[in-house]
């Protein structure tokens, strides 16, 4: 795999940078950014952007059938009216903790926690806006007060900025590993040993860069603790810790030890388990950190959603 990214997509929402693989020599310059944003962009509307001059390559701009060649630099500039069409909207959301710095929620499964190109609306943040008014600017136009995410289809709970003060000292603790994350998952298979570590680096993969794989090639370091909480037929309950945060950290890992999480629509198998869950079966139930402002040592949970309470009963009877 070749494929590198020079700047993370997490660091700065309205700047996007990749460098061409060796795999991509000749691929067409929109459909190589439609295929490389990780969200659901239409070719249509990255060829607005190109022809806009929001895309260069090597710093120049580019037409839309412009043919890449390896080793050459892609930028995206998002244009700063996605960011303005950004509106407050009465979601409701479960609110577990809030004062003037902070916000933590339990976010439902299936909702989105931040827009992005293409899809300014219906998200957590959207939501948020209309909640509280007061996000931190740090991450951008698109993201304000998200300081880090879960997935889509991952429920649980996430924490976000009011200030920029209050967005640096999260944002450090996340940085420094010391926010405790833990997460309850219903994976298939018997997992054998009753805990141990998943060391393993991820990287996007070769031939679908909306992926992630575990490789040495051009990727992150990456450690997901694990402890089994109940072994169910083929299946198993368990308990996860992350240490590093990368993207799909979780869903890629367990597919790496060969127990991929029931219902994961990307990474997983399919089951007659998977009628039960709309997305993976992964809830984010702790999140602990230190208050950005007292320093205080806080710690919240968040109890199984529904649909995975649900699915142990049924998987217990059968």
């Amino acid at each position: 795999m070749s494929w590198t990214t020079e700047s993370s997509e997490m660091d700065n929402p309205e700047l996007l940078e990749w460098r061409v693989g060796d795999e991509d020599d000749g691929e067409r310059i929109d459909k190589y950014v439609t295929d490389s944003i990780e969200t659901e962009v239409s070719r249509s509307q990255v060829q607005l952007w190109i022809k806009g001059g929001h895309v260069t390559v090597n710093g120049a701009a580019v037409k839309p059938n412009y043919k890449l060649s390896a080793g050459e630099t892609v930028v995206l500039h998002i244009p700063d009216a996605v960011g303005k069409d950004l509106a407050a909207e009465p979601i409701p959301i479960e609110v577990v903790y809030e004062d003037s710095d902070v916000i933590v929620v339990n976010k439902a499964r299936g909702m989105v926690v931040h827009p992005a190109p293409g899809h300014s609306s219906g998200t957590l943040v959207n939501a948020l806006m209309h909640h509280c008014r007061d996000l931190s600017g740090i991450n951008g136009e698109l993201r304000p007060g998200i300081v880090h995410r879960i997935d889509k289809d991952t429920s649980g709970l996430l924490m976000a900025a009011k200030n920029d003060m209050a967005h640096v000292s999260l944002a450090d603790q996340l940085k420094a590993h010391s926010v405790a994350r833990v997460y309850t998952a219903i994976v298939h298979g018997k997992v054998s040993h009753d805990h141990g570590t998943i060391d393993a680096p991820l990287g996007r993969d070769a031939y679908d860069r909306k992926m992630y794989t575990v490789t040495n090639k051009n990727s992150k370091h990456a450690v997901t603790h694990f402890l089994v909480l109940e072994r169910i037929g083929d299946f198993t309950v368990l308990q996860l810790k992350l240490e590093t945060g990368r993207t799909h950290q979780i869903r890629v890992h367990l597919k790496f030890i060969g127990h991929p999480l029931v219902g994961d629509p990307v990474y997983g198998l399919r089951s007659r388990s998977d009628k039960w869950m709309q997305g993976q079966a992964l809830h984010a139930g702790v999140l602990g950190f230190g208050h950005p402002r007292t320093g205080e040592q806080l710690e919240f949970e968040a109890p199984l959603p529904d649909d995975m309470v649900k699915l142990l009963e049924v998987l217990r009877t059968m």
